[in-house]
């Protein structure tokens, strides 16, 4: 098991330490969730299928077609309360607004659509589909960018950015080249307090802590 799988991805991991007390504080915001239609923009069957509890459905858009099959058996039919459709989170397809939702769930969605004015798409959409939400994102002001595992990374200039994309071992997938490392650079724009609360103004905002400092933001109606 290499680092970046014992920091983050495997399951005794301090990500999914984290990803279970997210959990836990879903369940306890929005107690009756086992009875929600929710929306979940940029997840996957995956996630609600290794998550604790089971909504009465979940209509799931993701624009990674391959992601909205369920890593331990994509061969395997997906179940009846779990709708995978592959669209724009930020303009969902007609058949993923139908009305109806109780909770619109993102996870570590926001800071991968590319700019203020898709943010705020994305916001919009948010705050329509349902009267209740979840959108969380991690903190731009954590010392160590979570998507790189590398002290710093989201204050570095474009350049050093791409560089490191080809080369830091932490990467998940390092790019094979110049233009492949500038596309990583640009792929993530982490928020801040102030973006999130702009984007979400009705909202309570949660910190999420590590080592007593704010690791990610949730942006919570209830």
């Amino acid at each position: 098991m290499n680092f970046r799988s014992r920091l983050v991805d495997g399951p005794a991991s301090i990500g999914a330490r984290t990803r279970a007390r997210r959990w836990d504080l879903l369940r306890v915001i929005f107690p009756d969730l086992a009875s929600y239609r929710v929306l979940d923009l940029g997840g996957t069957p995956d996630s609600w299928l290794r998550g604790p509890v089971q909504p009465k459905s979940v209509t799931l858009v993701n624009l990674a077609s391959d992601q909205l099959l369920s890593g331990d058996a994509p061969s395997e039919p997906v179940p009846d309360w779990l709708t995978p459709l592959t669209g724009d989170a930020c303009e969902p397809p007609a058949e993923a607004l139908d009305g109806g939702y109780d909770l619109v769930f993102s996870n570590s969605l926001i800071e991968h659509v590319g700019g203020v004015v898709r943010r705020q798409m994305l916001a919009d959409v948010v705050r329509s589909a349902a009267p209740r939400y979840w959108v969380q994102t991690p903190y731009r002001y954590f010392p160590v960018e979570p998507h790189y595992l590398f002290p710093g990374y989201q204050f570095l200039p474009i350049a050093a950015r791409a560089r490191l994309a080809r080369s830091w071992p932490l990467i998940h997938t390092p790019a094979v080249d110049w233009r492949g490392g500038v596309g990583i650079a640009l792929e993530v724009e982490l928020l801040g307090l102030t973006e999130l609360r702009y984007l979400f103004p009705e909202a309570k905002i949660h910190h999420e802590r590590l080592a007593g400092l704010t690791k990610s933001l949730i942006a919570i109606r209830s």
